[in-house]
């Protein structure tokens, strides 16, 4: 038990300003994806090294951060990368933001499917970007790919596809022929492909990840894929992010962007906590997602059985669990209302991931199994 009060946490500290509630000290968050845990150990140690040298200067990425990714998204996922391919940036959103810039123009269109984390709404319209909407196909909160709808909405003009891989807040898992027909069709329709691949080291035991770009490879597919060390690890704060493309008209797009915005490099502490990640911590990873694991059986069993019309799918990937309420027939708002006024819990609600989520809870399970069940405790008490 670690506790984040008064350390400018947006998790615990700052829920008076999103959910406006009077005394936020008296509820429990479980909204925003980072974890209670405390970062490896081994990462600790490397950025407090560099903090014990004392000299915070300009720094730059030597090989050895792209060794260690490149050597982790071999080892990890079969996945083999060159140092060249890779450019840094300070998260994957920004990243995300860059990728919409570089490639589109204001008033082009950007395809979706949602539900799905609200950047890729928000970043390209931002951006006078216009949004095309592909929803998902759902059946008792497993999500899939309509594939006669995702080609219809190619058939827009559509000039990027943001794919959430995994998917948040489903915790879907994309399939290897999921991942060749969107590939396929992008190709057809001449669209590039930005992969959002943040969550793809907390896929849960049973299942495996599958790069995009492994197979965009065989597919001829232009793929820019964002990876990170910071969701995996507890390091949002410390900010890091990899662009990975090894399509040379890509790299260098990126990189003319970068300059035109006195983009700099990641600073010391990332670097050095990018490192120890992906070449210390592997074992802390694994400890990790048995906990995870073990907080969503106890989270699903419990309330489905306590709270009538409430079902969740045991997520695929993630520490995020998608619960859907609608056999409750509450409302959006009659649901949050009893959550925060009278649970005094914190969850968010789905239409922040497009209407195609109304109807359903993300909750955040990677915390101590002590907060896990206050927080089903709050959940029943407000249901009650």
């Amino acid at each position: 038990m670690i506790d984040r009060k008064n350390t400018r946490s947006v998790k615990w500290g700052n829920m008076e300003a999103v959910y406006g509630v009077e005394d936020a000290s008296e509820v429990l968050p479980m909204w925003i994806a980072d974890m209670d845990f405390k970062a490896p150990q081994p990462v600790i140690a490397a950025m407090q090294e560099r903090l014990d040298h004392g000299v915070f200067g300009y720094s730059y990425i030597c090989a050895k951060c792209k060794d260690a990714v490149r050597t982790w998204l071999s080892s990890r996922h079969g996945w083999e990368t060159e140092n060249d391919w890779m450019l840094f940036h300070h998260g994957v959103v920004p990243a995300i933001a860059t990728v919409v810039e570089t490639f589109t123009n204001e008033g082009d269109n950007i395809l979706i499917t949602s539900p799905v984390y609200p950047p890729f709404f928000n970043v390209p319209g931002h951006q006078k970007r216009n949004i095309v909407e592909c929803k998902l196909r759902e059946e008792n909160g497993k999500y899939s790919i309509d594939f006669d709808a995702f080609e219809k909405s190619l058939q827009q003009g559509v000039k990027l596809f943001i794919l959430c891989h995994p998917h948040n807040p489903g915790g879907v898992v994309w399939t290897e022929e999921e991942l060749r027909n969107i590939l396929r069709l992008c190709k057809k329709y001449d669209v590039l492909i930005l992969s959002d691949e943040i969550h793809a080291d907390l896929v849960l035991p049973g299942f495996k990840h599958i790069p995009l770009a492994v197979l965009a490879e065989e597919e001829s597919g232009r793929v820019i894929t964002c990876v990170a060390p910071t969701k995996t690890f507890n390091l949002a704060g410390v900010q890091a992010a990899v662009m990975i493309t090894k399509e040379d008209d890509l790299r260098e797009a990126l990189q003319q962007s970068a300059l035109a915005h006195g983009q700099m490099e990641l600073n010391a502490f990332a670097a050095s906590a990018l490192i120890s990640a992906f070449t210390e911590c592997e074992e802390w990873l694994e400890n990790l997602l048995e906990t995870i694991s073990s907080n969503m059986d106890y989270v699903i069993s419990t309330l489905t059985e306590a709270v009538p019309g409430i079902q969740i799918q045991k997520p695929e990937a993630t520490y995020l669990l998608w619960i859907d309420y609608r056999g409750t027939g509450l409302s959006e708002e009659e649901m949050m209302d009893r959550l925060l006024n009278k649970g005094k819990l914190a969850l968010e609600p789905g239409s922040k991931y497009g209407e195609a989520g109304r109807g359903f809870l993300r909750m955040n399970v990677a915390t101590p199994r002590t907060i896990v069940e206050d927080g089903v405790e709050r959940f029943i008490k407000a249901m009650q």
